[in-house]
């Protein structure tokens, strides 16, 4: 798949837009055999100031621990970015076209034992109301380790209810 494949697919993902103000994001890491190994949830809160979006990531894992990530990402020109986050080894590179955004990185990820320099190979999809798909294969020395897969809906979409139950309601207005 190239980003260019999405070319004129609508909604068109204007990752600048998206973002700005608040976000809220559901997930998960499957390992290679497909075993749900972490679920996740995320409040992100992002600042676009006309050349740079900064997004402000705080994650609560199911097993209760937390950590904050903080994504700087400059757009180049109509189709590209980069940025650079915590734990993002040198430069992640994006390209946008249509509802598909393609981000490419390589990712210091601690584990409890030691540190694995991964590559990720993320993949965002802007769907019809404004709910946003993001999948990422996670590679090391080109062999598949694991999986992300993750939800973003944007904070005036979710209702007070959906939040604390964790589930979207019926009732939100997308």
């Amino acid at each position: 798949m190239k980003p260019e494949d999405f070319a004129g697919r609508e909604p068109e993902l204007l990752i600048e837009e998206y973002f700005a103000g608040h976000t809220k994001a559901w997930g998960m890491f499957q390992d290679r055999s497909g075993d749900v190994r972490r679920q996740f949830e995320v409040d992100i809160e992002g600042t676009w100031d006309g050349k740079t979006l900064t997004l402000v990531e705080d994650f609560v894992y199911d097993d209760g621990e937390t950590e904050r990530k903080t994504w700087t990402i400059t757009k180049l020109d109509d189709h590209s970015y980069e940025g650079v986050a915590d734990g993002v080894i040198g430069t992640a590179q994006g390209k946008a076209y249509g509802n598909a955004l393609n981000w490419t990185y390589q990712f210091a990820l601690q584990t409890e034992s030691r540190t694995w320099h991964v590559t990720f190979d993320d993949w965002l999809f802007l769907q019809p109301g404004g709910v946003l798909i993001n999948r990422a294969d996670v590679t090391k020395f080109g062999f598949k380790v694991g999986e992300v897969t993750l939800i973003f809906v944007k904070g005036d979409q979710v209702s007070s209810t959906a939040v604390e139950t964790g589930r979207v309601a019926s009732s939100a207005t997308f």
